[in-house]
């Protein structure tokens, strides 16, 4: 469990960078949850760490900054029985969130206009609706 959190083929983060604390979770569990400390809370500080290339890591800061305090992601798995199986799932959530977060993104849209058929269609259809609802009407006569 000490190696690296691969977020990407080429970002690995390294396992001293991780911090994992250990609590007594809620839920399922009997007896087990008064003893055993099976939630974790697994924490990165994405603005102080080497590991992460200027760029990413703006980019990262910028769109987890509503996650963020003071610098610092921290994901919380409580829903498994067993601690490791919570690790695992905290790993994998940590992994997904900064693989999202590093993503480059989307290309910008390229502005285009509705066809000439379109907008015939576009009318046609108004105008068929429009007197749909003319036959509706009861004159006063």
């Amino acid at each position: 469990m000490d190696d690296g959190l691969r977020v990407t083929d080429r970002l690995v983060v390294p396992g001293t960078e991780l911090r994992e604390r250990f609590s007594r979770s809620s839920g399922p569990g009997g007896q087990g949850v008064n003893t055993a400390d099976s939630r974790v809370e697994l924490s990165f500080d994405l603005a102080g760490s080497p590991s992460l290339p200027p760029h990413l890591r703006d980019r990262a800061l910028e769109r987890l900054a509503g996650r963020l305090v003071d610098g610092v992601l921290t994901i919380a798995a409580s829903e498994h029985r067993a601690q490791l199986a919570n690790r695992e799932a905290a790993r994998d959530r940590m992994a997904a969130l900064l693989r999202e977060a590093v993503a480059p993104p989307p290309p910008p849209r390229r502005p285009t206009r509705p066809s000439r058929g379109a907008k015939q269609r576009r009318l046609d259809e108004k105008k068929r609706r429009s007197q749909i609802k003319r036959n509706r009407r009861v004159d006063g006569d």
